[in-house]
């Protein structure tokens, strides 16, 4: 497309079924440049024939709407929004495949036109899934009252063992033994991310309920638990398994096979003590171990803890979840 055309002033009209074609070529287009910066991320999503689905995906799910931005009869940008379910309060989301444009200032048009029959239908909590590695397009977000919310990352597995030694720790496979402690770990997390300055609004996990489900799940073949010991008592806690398992790491943010961090949690008393790290780098190796030749993992961009510890492990943010909350 000439350059002299994309400048032209866009229209912006309701986003229609017509519209798929010109959309997945600007998916597949962002996919293909996002590649040029993360390699693990789905190659397949290059291909216009496999973007499309994605769009299409979108599009028939409940409530969903959108805006399309067009010079002649040419799509520059799009941009489609659905619900999820009810306890993000009145939402809605752009997803990863819900917004491509030739342009980054044309979301904040396609989002203008798009967010007024959202906030109009009561939908005042948004949300936006944006390449981490565009950092026009996540200011063009930013611009429109977005903030950082939540990150995913991606990094290579290690070619070779990466275990740092600490005389007072020990590492090893949970065992059911470890079951109570397990659980207590798991509400270690609930309970950092409702204060500040994550003050997340989930509720606290029940703790007899928490270690009933852990053990209903110690089993299964998916899920590898590490512990770290410190004189006897664990005080920390990690699970890696295949991304596929995760429900937050979809479509375009699923980089197929990976390995995934799924969970970690120190106790606060034993945190600064290396036990983090070492959680961190066992699944790594897992991930080399099992055949794997990328991990992701996600966090709250507001965990200050989390934020620091899994970048200095390597991992490099491919998606932010940005949000804004319209009063």
């Amino acid at each position: 497309m000439p350059v002299a055309q994309t400048l032209r002033t866009p229209m912006i009209v309701p986003f229609d079924a017509e519209h798929l074609d010109g959309a997945a070529r600007l998916l597949a287009e962002r996919h293909r440049t996002q590649r040029t910066v993360e390699p693990g991320l789905d190659p397949q999503y290059e291909d216009t024939a496999m973007a499309r689905p994605e769009i299409e995906a979108l599009l028939a799910a409940d409530g969903v709407s959108g805006a399309a931005a067009l010079v002649g009869d040419d799509l520059v940008g799009y941009l489609v929004g659905a619900p999820h379910d009810a306890s993000w309060g009145p939402n809605i989301w752009v997803d990863t495949a819900g917004h491509a444009v030739v342009h980054p200032e044309l979301v904040r048009d396609l989002y203008a036109v798009a967010a007024e029959r959202w906030v109009a239908d009561g939908l005042t909590s948004h949300y936006a899934i944006v390449p981490a590695t565009d950092p026009a397009l996540v200011d063009a977000w930013f611009r429109l009252g977005f903030g950082h919310q939540h990150v995913h990352a991606i990094r290579e597995a290690p070619s070779s063992a990466e275990a740092p030694e600490a005389a007072d720790l020990t590492l090893r496979l949970a065992r059911r033994g470890d079951l109570d402690a397990l659980a207590r770990l798991d509400l270690v997390l609930a309970e950092h991310q409702g204060r500040s300055p994550v003050f997340s609004r989930r509720p606290l996990p029940d703790l007899d309920e928490t270690r009933a489900e852990i053990e209903a799940d110690f089993d299964d073949a998916r899920f590898t638990t590490y512990v770290v010991e410190r004189e006897g008592r664990v005080i920390g806690v990690a699970i890696a398994c295949p991304i596929e398992v995760s429900s937050m790491h979809t479509s375009l943010a699923l980089p197929p096979g990976a390995g995934f961090l799924g969970f970690a949690a120190v106790l606060p008393e034993a945190r600064g003590s290396g036990a983090g790290r070492m959680l961190g780098e066992a699944t790594l190796a897992w991930s080399r171990e099992t055949g794997r030749a990328w991990v992701v993992t996600d966090w709250r961009m507001t965990n200050l803890l989390a934020s620091r510890a899994w970048p200095r492990l390597g991992f490099r943010p491919t998606f932010y979840r940005l949000h804004r909350s319209i009063d």
